[in-house]
């Protein structure tokens, strides 16, 4: 494995998937029958337990949602500051809570019958506003499932009517059309250190970056992009770049990425987990200011030339700080940097998995490559992280996990 720059991967608990080339139209495991308009059955939670835990590892998984409780497709998990409530979307188009140990039978927002699940579609993410406890909005990012419009890359802005439940309709803050293939849409929307509304988005789709998107300044595929929604509808920030060839400053602060399903900020950093083709998962790291990066795709995967689109001597290209390769796994799922108090040890450090090969990682930038042996131990799909900084992993058997002490 070639490093573009030193760094340490400690390898804490490690998960189980099947898959296939993440290319394919089929990344994501099918979704299990549920309600239309519930979270979960309704049922109070089971005590967390921990799991197996064979290998000596500095950090465990705890089962605070099993899959008994009824959830569906968890696909994020998110919370305001010191709000002890965890939220968590639901891939088909629900955000449920859980509040005091149980997970409420009425949805935080129901928006399924506006959602696609073909392919890798689906409600994505969201993003509490930085200014929520005051203002009360929450971005939610999804793929669109209405006739003329299916697939296109939708962010809706939400304002809360009571402390548990969405005010529906939302108000639309930004669409990217994705009608050309039913894989690569990213992504993922949260806010900066700078209040700027970010959203990564995948290149459209197919293989081999067949529509062009990824290293086409003026598309929005392919692309990291930062927009300014302090009023709707959004601006654009005076610093975002300025593209060559006459493009001109629009929304991507970013290009040349393949399918960044998951970013995080963290202590002036910026890590973007970008999932590979057939031969390379990737770890791109940059100061969170920086901008008009080129992450290479589809000259290179990763640090492997391709040449699709441009020499791989291009010079500008910026190359993933970590690494590996297949058949280790296929499709990296990016987390966040710890900055909880339950692991003290893993403060600072940068969590990741990947869909096939199931392992929970981290990652620091020190010095050396270091591996432990694997526990298996599910499916993951995402991480998030709560009100308190504390992270957890979603997993495709409808549980969440939690990283804890040993």
């Amino acid at each position: 494995m070639r490093m573009w720059h030193s760094l340490a991967v400690g390898l804490g608990l490690l998960l189980p998937a099947a898959c296939g080339d993440s290319s394919s139209y089929n990344d994501m495991p099918p979704l299990t029958p549920a309600a239309a308009t519930t979270c979960g059955n309704g049922s109070i939670l089971m005590p967390p337990s921990l799991l197996p835990n064979p290998a000596p590892v500095n950090f465990r998984l705890l089962e605070v949602i099993g899959s008994a409780a009824g959830l569906n497709g968890p696909m994020d998990l998110q919370a305001p500051p010191n709000d002890p409530r965890l939220f968590i979307a639901e891939r088909p188009g629900r955000i449920c809570i859980v509040q005091n140990g149980a997970l409420l039978p009425a949805p935080f927002l129901d928006i399924s019958s506006r959602v696609t699940t073909d392919g890798e579609a689906g409600l994505l993410s969201f993003a509490f506003d930085p200014q929520f406890s005051t203002n009360g909005f929450v971005y939610v990012h999804f793929i669109e499932n209405i006739p003329g419009t299916t697939g296109d890359i939708v962010v809706e802005r939400y304002l809360v009517s009571s402390p548990n439940v969405l005010q529906t309709p939302g108000t639309e803050v930004i669409r990217i059309p994705h009608r050309e293939a039913g894989n690569h849409y990213g992504g993922r929307v949260a806010f900066g250190p700078d209040g700027m509304l970010y959203l990564s988005t995948g290149d459209g789709g197919g293989g081999n970056n067949q529509f062009g998107h990824a290293q086409d300044a003026a598309s929005h595929l392919g692309k990291l992009l930062r927009i300014d929604v302090s009023t709707l509808p959004y601006t654009i920030p005076a610093n975002n770049p300025v593209w060559p060839n006459n493009v001109g400053q629009n929304e991507n602060w970013a290009i040349g990425l393949r399918n960044p399903f998951r970013y995080a900020f963290d202590a002036g950093q910026l890590y973007i987990a970008d999932v590979g083709q057939s031969a390379r998962e990737e770890i791109d790291v940059v100061a969170a200011g920086t901008p008009g990066v080129n992450y290479g795709w589809s000259i290179m995967e990763g640090t492997l030339c391709l040449g699709i689109g441009g020499p791989c001597t291009t010079p500008g290209l910026t190359a993933p700080v970590y690494e590996y390769g297949h058949p280790e796994g296929c499709a990296i799922i990016g987390g966040y940097a710890y900055r909880g108090a339950a692991v003290p040890g893993l403060l600072g450090q940068y969590l990741f998995s990947d869909l096939c090969g199931g392992f929970v990682r981290t990652l620091s930038i020190t010095g050396v490559v270091s591996q432990e042996p694997n526990v298996n131990v599910g499916n993951p799909l995402s991480f998030g992280q709560d009100g308190f900084g504390e992270i957890y992993v979603l997993t495709a058997d409808n549980r969440v996990l939690q990283i804890v002490s040993p």
